[in-house]
């Protein structure tokens, strides 16, 4: 019985104090702690620096869009919704610029299209195929006329001003008009606040025709109209310059699209 005893006692003697088992289940589980730990960093600064840009894009890289019959291309920031800044067919884009710049987002100015009261230096554009044969300055005499009071008032910037009719479905606002410098009507609707701290960032639109069928709305703050007719040919400008005819067999793809859209 003894030597059994001292056989059992050197056997133990002999055991190494932590096992093999135990010390790969306590490298794996440091492995993957560490492991982790990685992808919580990396995940936490790729959402972070999402998260940091509220929606907005820095990229330049330009994006291929192709609306009826137009065929545009504009830098990524300059898209103002994420789900918009991808090549291909579009019934719309919706742009945002700084003004008088007319550049999209970055971070060094960020603030600008953050901040409320900033944010009235931005220029909206909406951009889609034209559905009226008359844009807003073809349509003052055949409807707006009207639909207005009879009194003028002076604007700013030497624009005139008349009231939209209670009950006319525009109550509120105000149509600007005034002669632009190759002779034709210039027209833009606002909600005119009481006080110029009241202002918005797009409390004034007009939209144009470009392009081949292209209708562009945009709009602005009422305290940027002393600068209407720069605005004005500006986004002109702007889209003209990045627009052109689109390819014949996307443009009768639309066609056909349009027509299985509205037989639905």
């Amino acid at each position: 019985m003894r030597g059994d005893g001292k056989g059992l006692q050197a056997e133990d003697e002999r055991a190494p104090l932590i096992s093999t088992r135990f010390l790969i289940i306590a490298t794996s589980t440091i492995l993957i702690l560490a492991a982790a730990s990685i992808a919580i960093s990396w995940f936490g600064r790729a959402y972070g620096a999402r998260l940091s840009l509220a929606g907005h894009s820095e990229s330049t890289e330009i994006v291929d869009i192709t609306i009826g019959r137009d065929r545009l291309a504009f830098p990524a920031n300059t898209i103002r919704f994420e789900h918009q800044r991808r090549s291909g067919v579009a019934e719309r884009v919706d742009l945002y610029l700084l003004w008088p710049e007319m550049t999209g987002y970055s971070s060094v100015e960020r603030r600008r299209f953050d901040d409320l009261p900033l944010s009235q230096s931005l220029v909206f554009l909406q951009i889609s195929q034209s559905t009226m044969s008359k844009d807003m300055s073809g349509r003052v005499e055949p409807i707006y006329t009207s639909l207005l009071e009879p009194e003028i008032a002076e604007g700013p910037a030497g624009l005139q001003s008349q009231v939209f009719r209670v009950g006319t479905g525009y109550e509120g606002e105000s149509l600007l008009t005034a002669t632009a410098p190759d002779g034709t009507t210039y027209a833009i609707r606002c909600l005119l606040p009481l006080a110029a701290d009241k202002a918005t960032s797009s409390d004034c639109q007009r939209d144009i025709h470009v392009g081949e069928d292209l209708t562009v709305l945009y709009r602005f703050s009422s305290r940027m109209l002393d600068d209407w007719q720069a605005i004005d040919e500006a986004v002109r400008a702007y889209v003209s310059g990045r627009a052109g005819p689109a390819a014949a067999t996307t443009t009768l793809k639309n066609q056909s699209k349009t027509s299985t859209d509205r037989s639905s």
